[in-house]
């Protein structure tokens, strides 16, 4: 798609965007006379076009097999209930995560990285920036799916029925809260590290997701 957006931008050929000014780039190449687009240059344009019409086409039949065995996994199916946990994430921690190794849940986000370095001494205290060790994949839905909600995380705006905002109204709250205090990256590993403790004692127990009140 790069390769085709740039080589019509090279003969004055430009869309928006996204699938839908994909579409209007394959058209606009496809009708345009001589003098704008050279007569060797269409079909080459629209080879490149087919292809990635196949890759998505290829990517559609992949995403189908792993929602078919998101469903199948009891695990995955509950853990997607946690927000900012989508059927990928939680078919990755389903599969991939054995919690049994961990003796608690800041373990877990330890091992995924997503806690502060420490460098402590003679009884003082250090802690530097976020570690970075452990699943590199896991650690990267997870605050993925955090930046997610954070990006819906806004005073005022509703995102969810009202059943859902009543059940959620506390976290929010935190999250608003955090956001007040941290720069959003920030705030998203955060919320990843909350959200990795939230899975493994989601895990653990073997019980659904369940807001529970966090302190401000």
């Amino acid at each position: 798609v790069n390769a085709m957006r740039g080589h019509a931008a090279e003969m004055g050929v430009v869309a928006p965007l996204g699938a839908k000014g994909l579409s209007e780039l394959k058209a606009e190449i496809a009708v345009a006379d001589d003098a704008a687009v050279p007569p060797a240059a269409k079909p080459a344009i629209a080879l490149l076009g087919r292809e990635a019409d196949h890759i998505t086409m290829r990517l559609r039949a992949i995403d189908d097999r792993l929602m078919q065995q998101h469903k199948a996994n009891p695990v995955s199916r509950r853990l997607a209930q946690i927000p900012g946990v989508g059927p990928i994430t939680a078919l990755n921690l389903a599969l991939r995560v054995e919690t049994r190794q961990f003796r608690s849940a800041r373990h877990f986000a330890a091992w995924l990285g997503l806690v502060p370095r420490e460098c402590s001494t003679a009884g003082r205290q250090r802690l530097g920036g976020i570690s970075r060790a452990g699943d590199e994949r896991l650690r990267q839905l997870l605050v993925v799916g955090a930046t997610a909600v954070i990006q819906h995380a806004k005073p005022g705006r509703r995102t969810a029925s009202p059943p859902v905002q009543a059940s959620q109204a506390r976290g929010r709250l935190w999250l608003l809260a955090l956001l007040g205090r941290k720069p959003r990256k920030l705030a998203a590993v955060a919320l990843a590290n909350k959200t990795a403790r939230i899975v493994w004692a989601m895990m653990t127990s073997g019980e659904a997701y369940r807001p529970q009140p966090v302190a401000a």
